[in-house]
């Protein structure tokens, strides 16, 4: 075989693997690029989310009625807290206190109960007592959990849950026909100034973390370094050729 076949031969032989790396990264490549934009997706409507939070704190809050929920927003029911029962919803520590959610059963004029999520209470005492009486609550809603396999263990007869589901808590509570949320009251939900043991209303709407911009700026640098570190490796083969090369 003489030179020049020799070195046809070697040609040919780096072109196959340049060729099909060169597929790899291609495809490697869209699928880091497809991700990226998926994330700025996700991102435009994540801020579309937040926005709605943000207006709904700086507006009056609206009426609730009917058991369609109304997300990203400050809802206002007046009711009657059924007395006799509270139950508690999880477990957290505020300083050096344990305590949990006090979760009630508010009833509403002409329709479904529904339960009120009014705040953190300490249970490290015993069982809180519950507050009765008509009351205006402002809030947001919270929809039903589901549990998992990581999820503790309810104890209905004990009034302690760990999953927030109102088909599970509103029985317990004497009430199987409450509405398939529940209202989370925010601060100062009762319009009057709350006794020293009342529960702990939360201080504002939940928000949504907003990492996607961070995610989609990975995804393009994954995409962007691999295409540097195929563009190196071809450069480096070509030179490694070019040197081994029979003159």
């Amino acid at each position: 075989m003489g030179k020049r076949s020799v070195t046809h031969y070697a040609t040919n032989a780096l072109k196959r693997p340049v060729i099909s790396a060169a597929i790899a990264t291609a495809t490697a490549t869209a699928i880091l690029i497809a991700l990226g934009i998926w994330q700025i997706k996700r991102l435009h409507w994540k801020e579309a989310i937040l926005s709605r939070i943000d207006a709904a704190e700086q507006s009056a809050p609206v009426g609730l009625t009917g058991d369609t929920p109304l997300l990203f927003a400050r809802v206002t029911v007046h009711g009657v807290l059924r007395s006799g029962h509270i139950a508690i919803y999880g477990a957290d520590v505020h300083g050096t206190h344990m305590g949990a959610q006090a979760i009630e059963v508010l009833d509403r004029m002409g329709e479904k109960p529904i339960l009120v999520d009014l705040g953190w209470v300490r249970t490290d005492q015993g069982q809180p007592t519950p507050m009765t009486g008509p009351v205006d609550v402002t809030g947001y809603i919270r929809l039903p959990e589901t549990p998992n396999f990581l999820s503790a263990s309810d104890d209905p007869d004990g009034l302690h849950f760990y999953t927030l589901n109102p088909k599970t808590i509103g029985p317990a509570l004497g009430a199987p026909d409450v509405a398939p949320f529940t209202l989370v009251a925010l601060r100062n939900p009762l319009g009057a100034k709350l006794p020293a043991d009342a529960p702990e209303p939360a201080d504002a709407l939940p928000r949504p973390p907003n990492n996607h911009l961070q995610y989609a700026l990975t995804w393009f640098g994954l995409a962007g370094a691999l295409l540097a570190v195929f563009g190196s490796w071809v450069i480096q083969g070509r030179n490694t050729s070019d040197a081994e090369r029979p003159t």
